[in-house]
């Protein structure tokens, strides 16, 4: 393992803003009192993300007294982890070329060769306007779709040399990107499209099965390269859930197998004539009471139509976050236009989100705001992608 040390240029001092430090306190009230130093990793992580992507001395000292450590303990993860980064990083981009061998074999080679060519020569160095740094690292964890390299929080994966060019090229121009494997497939699925569990029920249509998957039209996490391409998505805040599981489900065998015990018959012939929950009337009226399998009324379903106004339907694979799939499931529901979805309000955009199975997917995309620009005849950056082809996922 190479020798990790701190920048030779370090700033005075380190604070997080107010909403980090709102954040870490959050963090750091999971664990139980004496436990606080479970935090560290995660404030670490935080600190550089407000630091311009690296993490500087003051704020490992910043944490460690924030948490009750040793300094050199903070010290000891910050140098162990090549997650967090000791020196200044490119200001819109730190490509982690992963170079373990299914990436070496399927040319890693050729991509940090890129890098030296449009970066930097060496590993960690600056390019000339500062905004690009790259350094070779261990597995990235998607060797199905190698070779592949990591920015900040996303990966971009099954990359060519030049499809690596363009893909910097964007960010230095401020064109939005899209994380995940840069050809035409989905995550890890088969090239040509996906063989197994391929489909659910459609809620819409009575149960129907339709084919279904993420349509992929994801953005990256990070706002780089001038433009603001945050996924909009909160941080989990680590409270869990009742636990319980889905009702109406079988009794597993265990608990059939201890309902007909000896000790449980035993039990029921003693509270023989004891009144039951059955028996209570509040009780059976609630049951009583009918049950919907969406908490959003029908009274919230927004303009739907029958089929296409002048048998011509819009293109919604022009908003950002809606692919194929989930162009299907609109125009199954009865959207078809992009003035249907830009007249949506808060109750509307509730009661589609309950069906489409993705939650938040329209705020996170924001398709309210991108459909009115499109109702209106005009473009988005991500409409004129997908007109130029450049948008596989896209694709019909």
């Amino acid at each position: 393992m190479a020798v990790r040390r701190l920048y030779h240029e370090q700033p005075e001092s380190f604070a997080f803003s107010d909403a980090n430090y709102d954040w870490a306190q959050k963090v750091i009230s999971r664990y139980p009192e004496g436990r606080q130093a479970s935090a560290v990793i995660p404030l670490l992580w935080r600190a550089q993300e407000q630091h311009d992507g690296w993490l500087p001395e003051p704020a490992i000292r910043y944490i460690a007294e924030m948490l009750g450590m040793p300094h050199i303990r903070v010290l000891e993860v910050a140098t162990f982890y090549t997650m967090f980064q000791l020196q200044p990083v490119g200001k819109k981009a730190h490509i982690q070329v992963c170079g373990t061998t299914p990436c070496q074999l399927r040319g890693a080679e050729d991509l940090i060769k890129v890098c030296k060519r449009k970066i930097a020569e060496h590993a960690h160095d600056l390019s000339e306007d500062g905004d690009f740094s790259w350094e070779e690292v261990e597995c990235l964890g998607a060797c199905v779709n190698a070779p592949m390299i990591q920015i900040f929080k996303d990966t971009y994966e099954d990359l060519t040399p030049e499809s690596l060019e363009q893909l910097i090229d964007d960010i230095s121009a401020g064109r939005e990107v899209t994380p995940g494997p840069q050809i035409d497939r989905r995550f890890g699925a088969p090239e040509g499209g996906v063989t197994t569990l391929s489909e659910i029920k459609d809620k819409t249509k009575g149960g129907d099965p339709v084919a279904h998957v993420v349509n992929g039209a994801e953005v990256a996490s990070h706002a780089f390269a001038g433009v603001s391409i945050n996924s909009g998505g909160n941080d989990f805040d680590g409270i869990p859930g009742d636990g319980k599981g889905p009702k109406g489900k079988k009794p597993s065998a265990k608990k059939e197998a201890k309902e007909t015990s000896p000790r449980t018959k035993t039990a029921k012939a003693e509270n023989a004539g004891k009144p039951s929950s059955e028996d209570r009337p509040e009780v059976e009226a609630a049951r009583s009471q009918p049950t919907d399998e969406h908490a959003v009324s029908d009274d919230h379903k927004p303009e739907l139509l029958d089929g296409p106004r002048d048998g011509k339907a819009d293109d919604l694979k022009r908003i950002r976050g809606v692919g194929p799939k989930i162009e299907g499931i609109l125009n199954d529901m009865g959207v078809y236009h992009f003035a249907q979805i830009a007249s949506w309000d808060e109750n509307n955009k509730a009661w589609v989100d309950e069906r489409l199975m993705f939650k938040g997917r329209i705020d996170r995309e924001d398709w309210i705001a991108q459909a009115k620009t499109l109702a209106e005849g005009g473009e988005t950056e991500f409409s004129k992608r997908v007109d130029d082809g450049d948008v596989p996922t896209s694709k019909s």
